[in-house]
């Protein structure tokens, strides 16, 4: 079949995780649930960090652009497969295929930038501390985060539009529960040679620079904060960076083990560790961040209590409205 009719009239299916129906019900409770928390817990991050003036730094405001990057990344996933898990025929359209894996790699790419970027502000607040307001300025930060959107969108667009030059003529079963590009890529019957050179090069590359940049300034820190010669400094810059540590090693352990191996390779167990960070880190960046985190405790405890008491403001107008005559 030609590319021009499969793009206007073939509709892939999606596997999941499971083919047995009795999986459905708890898996899409599971993952509903994991969702939620997801979209609560990036939603409390960025409003604490928005509302609280002592949050207004370039680390938290990173911080809030991670937040929704999480959500935007989460969610081009999970409600596809929320949806998935309760229906039967658990189909895709070629172009909702092509879209979803579009902004999947765009806030993956986001994702993985911001983490370096954010890297790069601990080496500067850690390494050079009387500098770091005129260092990390707001003009520095917008180019920082404009680059990350920028390079993301392009890198994304160049990958989907080869696999938009694929042919597909035997089966469109996708063994995932998304459109990822390795599992679309094992239904083509055309050559997928330079998409393959594209992934281990260009696509090793976007992935490995930030991953470097991180190694390089966590090095530095490390390095500066082995000098310091009090106990309670070193334990403040390493409770300082701990944080940012275990999202990326969650984030590119789990990148690296299902996307740097052949194509031919790709299994049922890729499917598992892609649901760490299309879904887990996502989940758990906002308890990882606030849990370790003084500054954002204290600005979350503010938040709730502003939003409790006006509850409980709009609850006594309401009270008194009752029992006006």
């Amino acid at each position: 079949m030609g590319m021009s009719n499969l793009t206007r009239l073939s509709e892939f299916i999606l596997i999941g995780l499971s083919s047995h129906p009795e999986d459905q019900k708890p898996l899409f409770a599971l993952f509903l649930i994991m969702y939620l928390v997801t979209l609560t817990g990036n939603l409390l991050i960025i409003l604490a960090i928005r509302s609280d003036p002592k949050l207004q730094n370039p680390m938290y405001f990173f911080l809030s652009i991670l937040s929704f990057a999480d959500i935007c990344y989460t969610t081009v996933v999970v409600p596809k497969m929320l949806v998935n898990f309760l229906s039967e025929t658990k189909t895709i359209s070629y172009a909702e295929c092509l879209t979803q894996m579009y902004f999947f790699l765009v806030f993956g790419n986001i994702d993985s930038y911001l983490l370096a970027v954010m890297a790069i502000d601990r080496y500067v607040a850690i390494c050079n501390p009387f500098h770091y307001v005129t260092v990390m300025n707001h003009r520095l930060c917008t180019l920082l985060l404009a680059f990350s959107v920028a390079f993301s969108c392009l890198h994304s667009l160049l990958h989907v539009l080869l696999v938009n030059r694929l042919t597909f003529c035997a089966s469109n079963v996708i063994q995932h529960f998304f459109c990822d590009v390795n599992p679309v890529l094992k239904l083509a019957c055309s050559s997928t040679f330079v998409n393959e050179v594209m992934a281990m090069t260009e696509g090793l590359a976007s992935v490995m620079a930030p991953c470097i940049c991180i190694i390089i300034s966590y090095l530095r820190i490390l390095i500066a904060v082995l000098n310091v010669p009090s106990v309670a400094g070193k334990c403040k810059a390493f409770s300082t960076c701990s944080s940012h540590l275990t999202v990326v090693t969650l984030f590119y352990g789990s990148i690296t083990y299902v996307y740097f191996q052949p194509l031919s390779n790709y299994t049922v167990k890729d499917r598992i560790a892609t649901i760490i960070y299309t879904v887990l880190t996502s989940m758990l960046n906002p308890f990882i961040y606030s849990l370790r985190n003084k500054d954002m405790k204290r600005g979350l405890e503010k938040l709730i209590s502003r939003v409790k008491t006006q509850m409980d403001m709009l609850s006594a107008a309401q009270a008194n409205k009752i029992h006006e005559p």
